[in-house]
């Protein structure tokens, strides 16, 4: 009895310090998860527009407060600037029309893309929430990858430049488009630090094609390397004629050769017709 009884006493004992360290876990979890809630900035302006495509995007600042009154099924855009090293964060809510005039329930989204219309990644928050009809509102969150300053050509990593946000919702009761909504928004960026890059992007990522005209930052030609041909090289032979590109010339031959050819199988076929 007095086994059982012991065996019992540290059963309970270790079951009072679990609860104890889970509540501890739980009261420091509290103060940090509000510290990391992001906060507008007190000085900033707030945005009361939202565009309807990529051209007409409203351009706003990080820490600048989002308010819009829109319909529910309208497509909103939102631009802003990000540089090197930061982490931006994007966080939406939505007050949703009254149940009562809801059929359904709608699923939100909200999609980042870079300056080059592609698609980013989030690594945190729910970017395609549903919502119930007895909701009152629904929340969306993004969290992007580390803006870096350099990346190569063929990769989707996050650049220094304009970013776009697009909120909308993917499906839904068709007789509830058009109900009255109001947005929520803000894009907060942190510092994420450079030391990993280890490099710089000095140049476009895509740069503008100008046809006839070496890259810039090629470097000095190689002597000992082959020249390059150039375009009238294979028309030596007509530099006599004056004014005529390669062009010409070769549509000039080709004229020729056709005529030729037509003269040839016409006297062929005219010799046929005679013998019979």
């Amino acid at each position: 009895m007095m086994t059982i009884r012991t065996r019992q006493g540290r059963i309970r004992s270790r079951a009072r310090l679990a609860a104890a360290a889970l509540a501890a876990v739980a009261v420091i979890a509290l103060p940090v998860d509000a510290a990391a809630a992001p906060t507008p900035s007190p000085s900033a302006s707030t945005v009361a527009r939202a565009g309807t495509s990529f051209r007409t995007a409203v351009l706003v600042s990080p820490g600048q407060s989002i308010q819009v009154d829109a319909s529910t099924g309208d497509y909103l855009y939102w631009s802003f600037t990000a540089t090197a090293g930061q982490i931006i964060e994007i966080s939406l809510s939505i007050a949703l029309p009254p149940a009562e005039k809801r059929s359904g329930p709608s699923t939100w989204t909200v999609d980042v893309f870079d300056g080059m219309r592609r698609r980013q990644a989030c690594t945190a928050g729910a970017q395609t929430p549903i919502a119930a009809v007895t909701d009152a509102k629904t929340a969306l969150g993004c969290t992007l990858r580390r803006i870096r300053s350099w990346a190569e050509p063929w990769s989707d990593d996050p650049l220094p430049g304009t970013y776009y946000v697009r909120l909308s919702v993917i499906d839904l009761p068709e007789n509830d488009l058009g109900l009255p909504t109001r947005v929520n928004a803000l894009v907060s960026a942190t510092d994420g630090g450079t030391s990993a890059d280890d490099g710089d992007l000095h140049a476009a990522l895509v740069p503008p094609a100008k046809p006839g005209k070496a890259a810039s930052g090629a470097g000095p030609a190689d002597p000992s390397a082959s020249p390059s041909p150039s375009p009238d090289e294979g028309i030596a032979a007509f530099n006599w004629l004056p004014g005529l590109s390669a062009r010409w010339v070769w549509t000039i031959i080709g004229g020729i050769l056709a005529a030729v050819a037509g003269v040839v199988g016409f006297s062929l076929t005219w010799r046929r017709r005679r013998h019979i």
